[in-house]
C-alpha cells in the first residue's frame, strides 16, 4: 500500500517520491554550501593573500555584505531544512540503510552552521566594524585578526560540507536499492 500526502490545490505526491525530493534538494543545497566554501579556500583566500592589507579588508567587506541574498540564504538554510525534512521523512518509512548516512550529514552540517555562527560570523562583524579599509589606522592588525582565524574555520565548514554531501550521495545510493 502506497501512502499519500495532500499537497496544494488538491494533487497527491507519494512518499517515496517526497522522500527522495527531499534527499535531492538537501544533497543539491549542501553542495552549493560546500563548494562555495571550498572556492574560498582554494581561490579567494589565497588570491587575496597575496594582497595589500587594505585590500583584503575592503573585498572581504564587500563579500560580506554582497552575499547576504536570497539564493544564498536558500543554499545555506535549504541545507539545514531540506536534511532535517529528508530525515524526518525518511524515519517513519522503516529505510534503516539511509537513517545513517542522513543522520551524518545533518550533524556535519549542523557542526559547519556553529563554526559559522561562532567563529566566521563574529570576524565578519569585526571587520565591518572596523570602518572604511582606507581609513583604519593599521590595517595590519585588522587583517592578521581577521585572516588568521578566519581561513581555518573556512576550512573546517569546506570539510563538513564535504562530509554531508558524502553523506547525502551515501544516502541516495542507500535509497535506490
Amino acid at each position: 500500500m502506497t501512502m499519500k500526502i495532500g499537497i496544494d490545490r488538491g494533487m497527491d505526491m507519494d512518499m517515496d517520491t517526497a522522500r527522495l525530493t527531499a534527499l535531492v534538494c538537501a544533497t543539491l543545497t549542501t553542495g552549493l554550501m560546500a563548494g562555495l566554501f571550498f572556492a574560498f579556500d582554494v581561490s579567494v583566500m589565497p588570491a587575496l593573500k597575496r594582497s595589500d592589507d587594505r585590500t583584503l579588508i575592503s573585498v572581504m567587506q564587500r563579500v560580506n555584505t554582497s552575499i547576504i541574498n536570497g539564493w544564498f540564504m536558500l543554499a545555506f538554510l535549504g541545507a539545514l531544512l531540506f536534511t532535517t525534512l529528508a530525515l524526518a521523512l525518511h524515519l517513519p518509512a522503516g529505510e534503516h540503510a539511509v537513517l545513517p548516512p542522513l543522520t551524518g550529514a545533518l550533524v556535519a552540517y549542523v557542526l559547519a552552521l556553529a563554526v559559522t555562527g561562532r567563529v566566521n560570523i563574529p570576524l565578519n562583524n569585526a571587520l565591518e566594524a572596523a570602518g572604511d579599509a582606507e581609513r583604519i589606522a593599521e590595517p595590519s592588525a585588522v587583517r592578521q585578526a581577521f585572516e588568521t582565524k578566519w581561513v581555518p574555520a573556512n576550512r573546517w565548514r569546506t570539510a563538513l560540507c564535504t562530509a554531508a554531501l558524502t553523506c547525502q550521495a551515501w544516502a541516495l545510493l542507500a535509497a535506490s536499492t
